[in-house]
């Protein structure tokens, strides 16, 4: 959310619940799309949604409608699902590429779900405990149905509970696996349209999304998110936004510079060659120790017979593993 709680001009303000709390706020409801890897998380794209119902200020009338600014309060009046596929369709045509879309229970539904897979993409989400429904040996159940059916499974995971495949109600199959509520003696359910995933995967994949509440609390707390501009103009928090935003991308980049092995480039890559070397040259030599060692405890013609096997062994092997080898040989 982006509070403007003593904010009375604003353009395209509007009142909107807070969920977390229960309590009413005045400001903009902030959608964003970002994109992440498990290391580095980059915001790609925003809006700053009001409401047509629960509006309290609308569009200065005095803005040119063929600007670009325009197009956005236009899109600040649309639904969340359509503003979504919108960004996506932004970021793909800018050269973007991700393999899962991520979403909390706020929005995975089967209509946004069918638009995302139409696009070439999978989902993994979090999902809501409501009237949805889904189709499992031609019969719709909810979801706590589908909880009753599903079959425990035996997980490394403690938390892991049961997993069950069966399609949403538009008929995009799905696998679905629940979870153990960490404070609450209820469990969760996440959602994938990626069905050769495991079930330790699917929620390793998924805890990928908490790097968003990460951003936004960096934002927030550190970066002065709606704090350091107090305009009326919704052109102003798009660009005060926009800034915030671009110093987090400085600061995640010059974080994976100074902490990320792989920034090295082709030298971490050498590298991981030079120690799988390294490893396999140490377990060989630690072999041939081991051997002159039980050569040295045998009897004198065991003993010989063991060197003589050994020497005959070696004298076979390549030369750049007898280079790896605490020996000296010659060739004629």
């Amino acid at each position: 959310m982006f509070e403007r709680k003593r904010s009375k001009a604003v353009e395209l303000l509007a009142r909107f619940k807070d969920h977390a709390t229960g309590a009413y706020y005045k400001g903009f409801r902030m959608l964003t799309m970002g994109w992440s890897d498990g290391h580095t998380f980059l915001p790609l794209d925003f809006a700053l949604l009001s409401s047509s119902k629960a509006g309290i200020n609308g569009i200065n009338a005095s803005v040119d409608k063929r600007t670009h600014g325009y197009k956005r309060r236009l899109e600040a009046l649309q639904s969340a699902p359509q503003v979504i596929v919108s960004m996506l369709d932004r970021a793909i045509s800018a050269g973007s590429t991700a393999s899962y879309v991520l979403m909390d229970s706020w929005f995975t539904h089967a209509p946004l779900i069918g638009e995302i897979v139409a696009r070439g993409l999978d989902v993994i989400g979090m999902v809501k405990n409501d009237n949805k429904r889904f189709l499992l040996q031609g019969q719709k159940l909810s979801l706590k149905e589908l909880y009753a059916a599903a079959s425990p499974i035996a997980s490394k995971k403690r938390g892991v509970l049961r997993a069950i495949r069966t399609e949403l109600a538009s008929g995009i199959p799905v696998h679905v696996v629940f979870v153990r509520h960490r404070t609450k003696k209820e469990w969760l359910a996440i959602l994938t349209t990626d069905l050769s995933l495991s079930v330790e995967d699917i929620i390793r994949i998924y805890a990928i999304r908490w790097d968003i509440e990460v951003f936004f609390k960096c934002t927030k707390s550190l970066l002065r998110l709606q704090k350091e501009f107090q305009g009326r103009s919704y052109d102003m928090l798009i660009s005060h936004t926009t800034i915030v935003f671009s110093r987090y991308i400085l600061l995640a980049w010059q974080h994976r510079q100074s902490t990320d092995s792989r920034t090295f480039g082709g030298l971490f890559y050498l590298l991981c060659d030079e120690v799988g070397t390294l490893d396999w040259a140490v377990a060989l030599q630690q072999l041939l120790h081991l051997i002159n060692e039980i050569a040295a405890k045998a009897g004198k013609r065991l003993s010989a017979l063991i060197q003589y096997q050994l020497q005959q062994w070696i004298a076979v092997l390549p030369n750049y593993i007898k280079a790896c080898l605490p020996i000296c040989y010659c060739e004629s």
